[in-house]
């Protein structure tokens, strides 16, 4: 059975840069996503920043806020 590696850094960033790209190009500043997702701005920028997880519940929240589904977030 062959191992898949996927390096956790690399997926936070990727994540981060994909969530960036989206919402940019809603025309969304990062404030106006905290509040559309009831987060805070400090966490919008940490996930974009690729220093913070979001948790499946978020991703969800991220997804509604920005009218994708959450595959649609995943970078690969």
């Amino acid at each position: 059975m062959m191992s898949i590696k996927v390096s956790e850094v690399t997926v936070k960033r990727k994540f981060g840069e994909r969530l960036r790209e989206l919402r940019k190009s809603r025309s969304l500043s990062q404030e106006k996503l905290a509040f559309e997702t009831g987060m805070d701005l400090t966490s919008i920028n940490e996930i974009e920043m690729g220093r913070r997880s979001p948790t499946l519940v978020t991703i969800c929240k991220i997804a509604k806020a920005l009218k994708v589904n959450g595959g649609q977030l995943l970078p690969f």
